[in-house]
C-alpha cells in the first residue's frame, strides 16, 4: 500500500503488547501443538476450511445476490478486511496471523439479505432472546460447525473467539464466563481485534462507495459532497480527464483508503507510545481502544458513512428488495417452525433435541440457527418450495 506521505516505519518482530500465542488462554478443548504451524495459523485454515465460509460466497453485502455477479458479498468483504488488517497489524508489529483470522471470522454468523435479514430474525426470535449476528458468528464457530471428532465447532483460540465477539449485550455477556468479562467490566480486547474492528468499518465504507456507484444508485457528483471522496476524485479526473470511469472510480477509491489506513497507523501508533504498555494484559485494562482514527479523519470517515446510509442503504430500490427479502425469511422461518419435518433430518433432529431440553427456545434457537446459515439463493429457493413456487424478488 503507497502512501502519499511518509511511509509507515516497520520495526522487526512482535511488539511487547501483541498477542503472543505463548501467552494464549488457549482453547477450549486442549489439543497438542501442530509441528509446523502456529495456532492463530490453524484458527485461520480451520476457518477457511469451514461450510459457513464458504457459504458467504453467496450472502449479501448490501445488494442482494441474484442482482450481479460484481458486487461485495460477505467473502469478498471478509477478504478485504483480512488484507487491510494485515497491512495495519505489520506496521504496528502486532500478530498479522491472529487479525487474520479474526477478519476471516467475523462475519460467518450473517445471515441471507445482509442486514435486512438480520432485523427479519431478530423479530422472528423477539419471545425467545432475539437474534444477533454479532453474537451468531460466535455460536457458528463454537457449536454449529461440524467437522471434528473431539468437540463440537472449532475450537478456536480464546483470542480469535474474543476479537469474534466486537458486540455483546450484558445480559449475553453474562452466559459467556470468560469471554464476556470484557463487557460486564469495560475492559479491552486484544489490540489485534481492535485492528480488525477498524479494518471492518474502512472495508465496509469504501466497497460500498464502489458498489453504489457501478449499480448507478450513487454519483461522482452526489458523493462529492463527501469530503474524503471529493479530496481523492477531484485530483485524479484533472490528472487523467478522459481516464475510463471505472479506473478513476478505483483510484480514488484506492486514494482514500490509503489515507485512512496511514491515519489509523499513525495515530494508533501515538496512542500506543502514550500509554507505556508493557503486554497485552495492559491493554485489557484499559477502558478505551487504542486503535483508532484522528479526529479529523474520523469525523471525515462517518460523514462518508452518513452518505452512504442516507443515499445507498435508505435507497427506495435498496429498500424494495430488501423489504421484500425480509418477508420471505420471516414466512420460511414461520414454515419451519410450525413443522420441522420441512427441515432437513439433522436439522430437524437437533430442533427437537433442544426443544426437549429447553423448550419452545430451543427449538426457536435451531430453527434460527438453520436460517440464519442459508445464502441468499437458498433462502429463495425455501421460499418458493414452501410458500410460493412463482415468488421472484424484485
Amino acid at each position: 500500500m503507497k502512501s502519499s506521505g511518509s511511509a509507515p516505519r516497520l520495526a522487526p518482530g512482535l511488539a511487547p503488547w501483541a498477542a503472543r500465542e505463548s501467552q494464549s488462554r488457549g482453547r477450549s478443548y486442549p489439543e497438542p501443538a501442530h509441528p509446523y504451524r502456529g495456532e492463530y495459523q490453524r484458527d485461520r485454515d480451520r476457518i477457511v476450511h469451514s461450510s459457513a465460509f464458504r457459504r458467504l460466497v453467496y450472502k449479501t453485502q448490501v445488494f442482494v445476490n441474484h442482482e450481479g455477479d460484481l458486487y461485495r458479498t460477505r467473502l469478498t468483504h471478509s477478504l478485504e478486511v483480512a488484507q487491510i488488517g494485515r497491512t495495519v497489524a505489520r506496521c504496528l508489529n502486532l500478530n498479522g496471523e491472529l487479525v487474520e483470522a479474526i477478519a476471516l471470522a467475523h462475519d460467518l454468523g450473517h445471515t441471507p439479505f445482509g442486514h435486512a435479514g438480520q432485523d427479519a430474525l431478530h423479530t422472528c426470535m423477539k419471545s425467545w432472546g432475539g437474534f444477533e449476528h454479532n453474537l451468531q458468528s460466535l455460536r457458528v464457530v463454537d457449536q454449529l460447525e461440524q467437522r471434528y471428532l473431539g468437540f463440537a465447532g472449532l475450537n478456536l483460540c480464546f483470542e480469535t473467539r474474543e476479537g469474534i465477539l466486537k458486540h455483546c449485550s450484558k445480559r449475553n455477556a453474562r452466559s459467556l464466563g470468560e469471554l464476556g468479562k470484557r463487557f460486564l467490566g469495560r475492559g479491552q480486547p486484544s489490540l489485534e481485534a481492535q485492528v480488525a474492528n477498524l479494518a471492518d468499518e474502512i472495508a465496509y465504507n469504501n466497497h460500498d462507495v464502489d458498489d453504489g456507484l457501478r449499480s448507478g444508485l450513487l454519483s461522482e457528483a452526489g458523493l462529492s459532497r463527501v469530503p474524503l471522496f471529493r479530496r481523492h476524485y477531484e485530483p485524479v479526473v484533472r490528472r487523467a480527464p478522459h481516464a475510463p470511469r471505472r479506473v478513476l472510480i478505483h483510484e480514488t477509491i484506492r486514494a482514500m483508503i490509503n489515507e485512512v489506513v496511514t491515519d489509523l497507523v499513525a495515530t494508533s501508533r501515538r496512542n500506543i507510545a502514550a500509554r507505556r504498555l508493557r503486554s497485552s494484559d495492559d491493554v485489557r485494562a484499559l477502558t478505551k481502544p487504542l486503535i483508532a482514527l484522528s479526529p479529523g479523519v474520523l469525523a471525515e470517515h462517518l460523514a462518508l458513512k452518513r452518505y452512504l446510509r442516507r443515499h445507498l442503504y435508505s435507497h427506495p430500490q435498496v429498500i424494495e428488495v430488501t423489504s421484500r427479502a425480509q418477508e420471505m425469511l420471516k414466512a420460511v422461518f414461520q414454515r419451519f417452525l410450525a413443522d420441522l419435518k420441512t427441515m432437513p433430518p439433522e436439522h430437524a433432529a437437533r430442533a427437537r433435541a433442544w426443544e426437549a431440553e429447553l423448550g419452545p427456545a430451543g427449538r426457536a434457537r435451531a430453527v434460527a440457527d438453520y436460517v440464519a446459515g442459508m445464502t441468499d439463493r437458498y433462502a429463495v429457493s425455501a421460499y418458493q418450495r414452501l410458500v410460493d413456487p412463482r415468488a421472484r424478488l424484485p
